[in-house]
């Protein structure tokens, strides 16, 4: 039985066939898409940068970034090509600006194609529908590009060991688990894979849509 809906056979197809690819990833599209931008810019990124926006769904950040960035500097991956093709073909103002090929197809955090000169990456609301190995795997394979400067990314915490084996609400309201999506981890943890994998940590004080947790890692090199 899959462990979150979006694991589920024909879960993509049958959304964006029915024109739902804002609603998947999440509600509140034009709210998180700026919400991500800004953070992003706060951590450094300009123009001339280039990003790498992980999980990108329907380009929900993409459709801001786009337009932000210098032309071929936003790349994407999602579990679904379709979904980021949905967005690519409703949501940016000018298409001409990004080039399709840039947008990938990786289940696994392996980036294939994805260039070397990749300056920042983000993960903005994925790691809450996907289980904790996911975000250690992804910490560690993004160590392959060696020009990045910062990864953000967001989780959902409980504030205990007791608390994070069941069901927690959040502060807006979002119910999370332990075992199943939505899910919730510990900050704790969190720390120790970023040690592990090499990475410098800090936490925003920004508040997010839902009750997330924007965490920025460095690479400790």
């Amino acid at each position: 039985m899959p462990i979150s809906p979006y694991e589920q056979t024909g879960f993509y197809d049958t959304a964006t066939a029915a024109g739902r690819h804002r609603a998947i990833v999440g509600g509140r599209w034009d709210e998180t898409g700026r919400v991500a931008m800004t953070a992003l810019i706060d951590a450094g990124l300009a123009p001339h940068h280039c990003l790498l926006d992980v999980g990108a769904g329907a380009l929900r950040l993409g459709c801001k970034a786009v337009p932000y960035l210098q032309q071929g500097n936003y790349w994407a991956t999602d579990a679904s090509l379709a979904l980021m093709r949905a967005g690519y073909e409703a949501e940016l103002d000018d298409p001409a600006r990004l080039d399709p090929a840039q947008l990938i197809e990786d289940a696994d955090f392996a980036f294939p194609g994805v260039p070397d000169r990749i300056t920042h990456a983000i993960a903005f609301a994925v790691f809450p529908h996907l289980p904790r190995g996911k975000l250690d795997l992804a910490l560690t394979r993004l160590h392959r590009f060696t020009r990045l400067e910062k990864f953000l990314f967001t989780v959902f915490l409980a504030p205990d060991a007791e608390t994070a084996a069941g069901p927690y609400r959040q502060a807006d309201g979002v119910v999370t688990h332990g075992q199943r999506a939505p899910y919730h981890l510990l900050s704790g943890d969190i720390e120790d894979m970023a040690q592990s994998s090499e990475w410098h940590l800090s936490r925003s004080t920004q508040m997010l849509p839902r009750g997330q947790i924007l965490f920025i890692a460095e690479p400790s090199r």
